[in-house]
This record gives structure tokens, sequence and C-alpha cells, in this order.
């Protein structure tokens, strides 16, 4: 079984040369991706997000080695930033590459949406010098639910 890449990093994202760290096998036919962005909302001006080295990197193990065996994907790479981070600035980059279309998509979605409700990450959002911590919502929770409850 391959073995996932995962990155947990302060430094900004730079996602030309991501592209090349997703592992390719012979194997592969369809290659997915996705990216999360610091969005621009009311007055906000940076997002924050700490984490616990050993634990938040052991919890990104896990979701990458679940989504690569319940989907039967060639390669992952899940990227994850943390510290501050400005509006319009990538937080996480995630891709996959599989034999066929749908397990590389499966896979791709399947990590986002769990890794938002099971990584510890504490997220506080920045408007001028005070800050609000941020859980995840309902919705989160919700399609977290969903990929955990059924099985493919």
């Amino acid at each position: 079984m391959p073995t996932p890449v995962i990155i947990l990093t302060d430094a900004p994202l730079d996602l030309a040369a991501l592209s090349d760290q997703l592992p390719i096998d012979p194997k592969t036919g369809a290659t997915s991706s996705f990216t999360g962005y610091v969005r621009e909302s009311g007055a906000l001006i940076a997002l924050e997000l700490l984490q616990h080295p050993v634990m938040t990197r052991h919890a990104l193990d896990q979701i990458a080695q679940t989504a690569m065996q319940r989907f039967g994907v060639l390669g992952l790479l899940l990227v994850h930033r943390y510290g501050r981070m400005g509006i319009g600035e990538p937080i996480v980059h995630i891709a996959a590459a599989a034999p066929h279309r749908r397990a590389a998509l499966d896979a791709v979605s399947f990590t986002i949406d769990v890794l938002k409700t099971q990584a510890p990450f504490w997220k506080r959002e920045w408007r001028n010098d005070n800050y609000d911590w941020v859980e995840p919502g309902g919705a989160d929770h919700e399609k977290a639910a969903q990929w955990l409850e059924t099985k493919t």
C-alpha cells in the first residue's frame, strides 16, 4: 500500500511546486485536487490556525490512510498550513491519484470533509486587533458524518 504524503507547515503554500509532490503510479487514470483559501468575510483581516505537532500530524495521517484504503487511490497528498494567513492565501491542498476519476474525487472529498471536524486545529478569525475562536459548524459535522457512517 502506498504511503500518503503529508506536509504540515507554517510556510506559504506554493501550489505549483506542490503539484510535483503527488505520487503518480503507471496505473493512474485520474487525479483530483482541492485547495481551500482564506476568504473575505466582513471585516476579517486574517485567519490563524494553531495545531499540536504530534496530535495534528497523527490525525492527518489517519485521515489520509483511511482515504487511500477506502477509495483505493494510488497516491494522496495532504498539505495543511498553520499560523496566521491573510485573505486569499491557500490554507489546505489535497490531491489524489487513482485508476478512475470517482475514486480520486471521493478520496479528496472525504479527506477535506473529515479533516474539518477530526483534525485538531484551533482556528481564530482576526478582525482588527480582536479575534474570535471558530468551531466547525453543523454542516461540517453533517458532511463528516455522512462519510464516516457510509461505507463504500
